[in-house]
């Protein structure tokens, strides 16, 4: 019997403009809106005011919170790139969300490899660019991310 241990991509084996299709999806409650902004203390009513929302245009409804939408878009693609071979993430950018998310709607999350070097500091490492987007069920985008992250490398010597 062979074991397999699911893991993400070391330096090497990312490919820049290589793109990784999540699934399954994450389908919203109201109850991970509530939750995930009550222990942020977020207090925007437009996330836990059901009364309050219905009354404000152009939605009429709760929105899910942007944080959540961007976490889970990001979680999302661990176990696919990053899952033990990911020594830090060195920052998030150009975040977007042109589209909101509703509770019930499926977020379906996607990432582009779009840069990597080799770290200058750190043997055995390199620096990787992915652009994560979002999309509810219908294929709308609800979310844009750039994240860009350090990961081991299989081996130490200076090839990229």
């Amino acid at each position: 019997m062979t074991d397999i241990v699911q893991r993400g991509l070391y330096y090497e084996e990312f490919e820049i403009g290589a793109r990784y299709l999540h699934r399954p999806g994450r389908t919203a409650t109201e109850a991970d809106n509530v939750l995930f902004t009550t222990l942020t203390m977020n207090t925007q009513a437009l996330h836990l005011d059901a009364a309050f929302a219905a009354t404000q245009e152009p939605f009429g409804q709760r929105l899910m919170n942007s944080m959540w939408t961007l976490s889970t878009m990001v979680g999302a693609s661990v176990a696919q790139l990053t899952q033990g071979t990911l020594v830090a993430q060195l920052g998030l950018g150009d975040i977007a969300f042109p589209h909101p998310l509703f509770a019930g709607d499926t977020l379906y999350t996607e990432s582009v490899i779009t840069d990597k070097r080799l770290s200058s500091s750190r043997p055995g490492q390199g620096i990787c660019s992915i652009a994560h987007t979002g999309r509810n069920q219908d294929d709308v985008v609800v979310a844009r991310a750039t994240r860009t992250v350090l990961v081991h490398r299989l081996t130490e010597d200076d090839g990229s």
